[in-house]
């Protein structure tokens, strides 16, 4: 009987997802809270002081349980726990690394965040602390100081004390942040990107506390949200939202040839910027700079892509991109790869250019001919 009616909460529409990353069908109930979560998220809820879990499936139901799950559920949960939630804010999804999940869980129950306007704990002017921070030539992760300050427009790193001036500025204008753990090796690496002359600098931060590494990057998406506002006034924060940060659509190894297509293939790990409509590669997945990249325009503006076979290669899973200049070779590691690059590749080509796309294919046009 308890089954059944469970079972009759879970149809409910507002319960049908798990109430803090939105995965599908979750068949785990949070006895405290009175919400639906997945596996990932009941973990958190379990040996955190959120309180005691059980399985839908599973578990024994009491009538008072089944009672309180209904009296409650995923949408009032939502309504209360959720009521001021910064627009800038990042709401994980059930694809994002578990340090994201586990923070917004952390902030909405147990830190009770979001029930007040919890603005100035994130929109703040000035932040400084300290990250491991990847060395540029050595590899070798260091501590240092960070500081963040929102009337300079900067985020500043020293290697020593402040008095000696920062070794690294980072114009919050081309910032971008994403986590990048199985990448850095570390559960809450941070890769930080920013445009230096006309390339991509790529830096990797972790901290080992997991608050203050999300902390810090919701800082950054609170400073980049000020800054969007400005630049663009009057754009509605739906728009500028999806501007804020963004992560790589799709990172990965292909080889590539030359230009004349005679030249050797070369193993590259190449990072595809949807937003920016940037396919970039680098020697080494960690690597400072990129060797090289390609604008990815629109079909209407001459840029195609397509599948092809290649002998010159010890992978022949071939990937061919033409734009208006010249044609790209790059081969696969298999069919997977391909197919999963080709579909990230298409759903760019066949999207319309903004007028801001237009200036900047011009931009990146004339810094790759430098």
């Amino acid at each position: 009987m308890s089954y059944r009616n469970i079972l009759e909460l879970l149809k409910l529409p507002e319960n049908s997802h798990c109430a803090d990353c939105g995965k599908p069908d979750p068949d785990w109930a949070s006895c405290n809270m009175g919400v639906f979560v997945c596996l990932q998220c009941s973990g958190v809820h379990r040996i955190s002081s959120i309180g005691k879990v059980k399985s839908t499936q599973l578990d024994n139901m009491e009538h008072d349980l089944i009672e309180f799950m209904r009296s409650h559920g995923n949408q009032r949960s939502k309504d209360e726990y959720e009521a001021c939630v910064p627009p800038f804010y990042y709401i994980p999804t059930e694809k994002d690394v578990m340090v994201l999940k586990e923070q917004w869980i952390r902030a909405k129950y147990e830190r009770r965040e979001f029930t007040r306007d919890t603005n100035s704990l994130y929109a703040v002017e000035y932040k400084e602390g300290y990250l491991w921070k990847k060395g540029r030539d050595n590899g070798q992760f260091l501590k240092r100081l960070f500081v963040f300050s929102e009337s300079e427009g900067l985020l500043k790193y020293y290697t020593k004390d402040k008095h000696f001036g920062p070794k690294g500025k980072i114009p919050i204008q081309s910032l971008n942040a994403m986590f990048q753990g199985d990448k850095i090796k570390h559960p809450h690496g941070l890769e930080i990107t920013c445009v230096v002359d006309g390339r991509t600098r790529s830096i990797y931060v972790y901290h080992e506390n997991g608050a203050e590494i999300v902390t810090w990057y919701n800082v950054l998406r609170s400073a980049r949200f000020n800054y969007l506002k400005k630049t663009f006034p009057g754009t509605a924060e739906a728009e500028l939202i999806p501007k804020i940060t963004r992560s790589y659509t799709k990172s990965g190894y292909m080889a590539k040839t030359g230009p004349t297509q005679k030249e050797a293939f070369k193993k590259r790990w190449f990072n595809l910027d949807s937003e920016e409509r940037k396919l970039l590669y680098y020697k080494k997945p960690l690597d400072p700079f990129e060797q090289g990249g390609l604008f990815i325009g629109s079909n209407k503006c001459g840029y195609q892509v397509s599948e092809g076979l290649n002998k010159n290669s010890k992978w022949d899973t071939g990937i061919v991109i033409k734009t208006p200049e010249r044609e790209f070779v790059f081969t696969c590691e298999n069919t997977k790869e391909q197919k999963e690059w080709l579909e990230a590749l298409r759903e760019i080509i066949f999207r319309p250019m903004t007028t801001q796309d237009v200036t900047e294919e011009a931009r990146f046009r004339k810094s790759t001919k430098k």
